[in-house]
């Protein structure tokens, strides 16, 4: 088998040499056989750079990508790791895109700000705030029940 340079690697995956090296330090890609003191890789180290490189391109940080490759009993295939690991951060997104959304509202609400001044501006949201606490109160539970009906 064809053993390929920290270089060559790194440019068929398409990442810098010192990211392969910091994956070989935390351990998402195995130690790299020397030769001559260089390291020397393997195709398999291709593999397993590209699940690497999808995994960080669907939101997994190194750390989850570290559980996927040792978090599991070794026999897990591949594919029921993805499945689990994958359901966990469809519900991450979830939560993200509803983070979002409210983002998007507060920018539009904002863009219809007429206050000429920093302080009239703070007060109105201040004061918003404090209304929208409210409702929320428990005490206020029945006024939001009926509100909805």
């Amino acid at each position: 088998m064809s053993h390929m340079s920290i270089s060559e690697v790194a440019r068929q995956i398409g990442i810098r040499a010192s990211a392969i090296r910091y994956y070989e330090q935390i351990g998402i890609l195995q130690p790299a056989e020397r030769a001559s003191g260089q390291r020397r890789y393997d195709r398999t180290a291709l593999y397993r750079l590209a699940i690497v490189q999808r995994a960080r391109q669907t939101g997994f940080s190194l750390d989850e990508v570290r559980r996927l490759f040792s978090g599991f009993h070794e026999r897990t295939p591949i594919s029921e790791r993805w499945k689990k690991m994958s359901k966990q951060k469809l519900a991450e997104l979830d939560v993200m895109i509803e983070e979002i959304k409210s983002m998007q509202q507060l920018l539009v609400r904002i863009q219809g700000c007429r206050c000429e001044a920093i302080e009239q501006c703070g007060k109105a949201m201040f004061e918003r705030q404090c209304r929208e606490r409210e409702m929320l109160s428990p005490k206020n539970r029945e006024k939001r029940q009926a509100f909805r009906r």
